[in-house]
């Protein structure tokens, strides 16, 4: 009888695995950290390596802790930190490179070049996605031009390049499988949206051979079996990060959006069959394509710092000890006191998208504490999310009618308060937050059959808590305009 689903939860600070039942409850979960490295200002990289090694260990100690036996698993999903590119020699499966992180911004001078030379408009036009160092594509190019060896692989078909799932999968399957899903390859700027496939004259502009691409398949259908957990497990479901938690969110409709507060904030709107163009710097990108079906489409925003801010509090500031801290301490003042952290540490996303903005914390006094900044840096998520959520709407023609969140930062009450005040809708919280993994495990137990529909999913979601607006339209207006103040300094810094 099989009891349980395994999800892969590999996201940019750490690798989860989380053991669901048949009614999407946590049975068990694992959870390790990873090195972080920044050999350079604006550069971020992993090891690929210890990225595979800390998620092997957390899924053998999730089941473990389940009591499962590997008969009783009815299948594997994954989801993973999108556009991280990894590369690495087909012969020996390993790493040519660290890998480099979705946060690393080396290309956005190489970005700046390709807008000058007019390429944006059909980049646009092919993968819904603006031009910017976030992507994969640039990322793959400069492995290939600057990495010793590289160029030399990929000529010889002895390079491969995947997002992290794709190198998750490979190592799952002993090198066997070289996949990815649709919502993955969505965003590595190399992938036609429209016409399903990978498009030749984005490879001739990244300069990339189609050699070192992966398969693209349906998010939820079969990849392949692991052996790695004492018997084979079969791998059906597969989708980035924010793709899987509005699956997991259950926002199956038109209209219905979710918004993620991890290491950034990202906030999706499903479109249905439609491929909504974005008037104000918003993305289009699949959102999940189950088995033969047609893929589903949605449209992003994405908060490039959101619970990193809180890190950084933590570790470069030193003014709290651990990050469930920053509520109490943020909530020891009424207000911020004039101050607004802008946490532009990686640039700006969506809908500046400005690459080569940086931080700043402003309107600080001699009476400012240290809780000042930290309510200062809860508010400066909201906003961001804010300015995402107005674009959203102006793109779709409708209103929003309530956010459904996740992600670590959803459990901080004070910030979801403040959220809710700030858009003038209800916030809602379901009882399950670990809502990316739980995407990830619908997806797989779908296409294994152990859920029979995505109508048996939704019967599951349900509401935790539902945070009301309490701002007045007037302090919100007021409220808004000292953002956009504190944001206009930070830009093009």
């Amino acid at each position: 009888m099989k009891k349980y689903i395994l999800a892969l939860d590999q996201g940019t600070t750490s690798s989860r695995a989380i053991v669901f039942d048949r009614l999407g409850g946590v049975v068990a979960t694992a959870q390790r950290e990873f090195t972080q490295y920044y050999p350079q200002p604006g550069w971020v990289e992993h090891d690929a390596e210890e990225i595979w090694s800390t998620q092997l260990r957390t899924m053998r100690e999730a089941v473990k802790k389940a009591g499962a036996k590997p008969a009783e698993i009815a299948a594997i999903g994954i989801t993973n930190q999108r556009e991280t590119t990894v590369a690495w020699d087909r012969r020996s499966g390993k790493p040519v490179c660290r890998a480099i992180v979705w946060q690393d911004r080396r290309t956005a001078g190489f970005c700046d070049q390709l807008k000058a030379r007019g390429a944006e408009a059909m980049i646009r036009h092919k993968t819904g996605l603006v031009v910017d160092a976030y992507f994969s594509a640039t990322k793959l190019r400069w492995i290939l031009q600057n990495v010793p060896g590289a160029k030399e692989l990929a000529k010889a078909g002895d390079l491969a390049f995947g997002t992290v799932d794709t190198w998750l999968l490979w190592n799952l399957t002993g090198g066997r499988v070289h996949a990815t899903d649709v919502s993955n390859a969505s965003r590595t700027m190399l992938y036609d949206i429209t016409r399903g496939a990978w498009d030749d004259e984005l490879l001739k502009l990244f300069g990339v051979p189609a050699s070192v691409l992966p398969q693209v398949l349906p998010s939820s259908g079969v990849f392949g079996d692991t052996g790695l957990l004492g018997g084979a497990i079969p791998v059906t479901g597969i989708a980035g990060d924010q793709q899987a938690a509005l699956f997991g969110q259950v926002c199956v409709k038109p209209g219905m959006v979710k918004n993620t507060y991890g290491t950034g904030c990202f906030m999706l709107m499903n479109t249905g069959a439609k491929r909504i163009a974005s008037g104000n710097n918003l993305l289009t990108t699949v959102a999940w394509q189950l088995g033969g079906s047609a893929p589903v489409f949605a449209v992003e925003g994405s908060v490039f710092i959101a619970g990193a801010v809180v890190q950084w509090l933590r570790d470069g500031l030193g003014i709290i000890k651990k990050s469930s801290d920053v509520e109490t301490l943020a909530a020891s003042v009424p207000d911020t006191g004039g101050v607004h952290l802008v946490p532009a540490f990686a640039g700006l996303g969506a809908p500046h998208w400005d690459p080569h903005a940086r931080g700043i914390l402003c309107g600080m006094t001699r009476g400012t504490t240290r809780a000042h900044i930290a309510r200062a840096a809860l508010e400066g998520i909201a906003f961001q999310v804010s300015d995402i959520l107005q674009a959203m709407q102006a793109d779709a023609g409708v209103r929003l009618r309530e956010l459904r969140v996740d992600g670590g930062a959803s459990n901080n009450n004070l910030l979801m308060e403040f959220q809710a005040g700030l858009l003038g809708v209800p916030v809602v919280r379901p009882k399950v937050t670990e809502t990316t993994a739980l995407g990830a495990a619908y997806l797989a137990g779908l296409a294994a059959g152990f859920w029979k529909s995505q109508a048996e999913i939704a019967t599951q979601w349900q509401a935790d808590r539902r945070f009301e607006p309490g701002i007045k339209a007037a302090e919100r207006r007021a409220l808004t305009a000292g953002w956009s103040r504190a944001l206009e300094r930070c830009k093009g810094a």
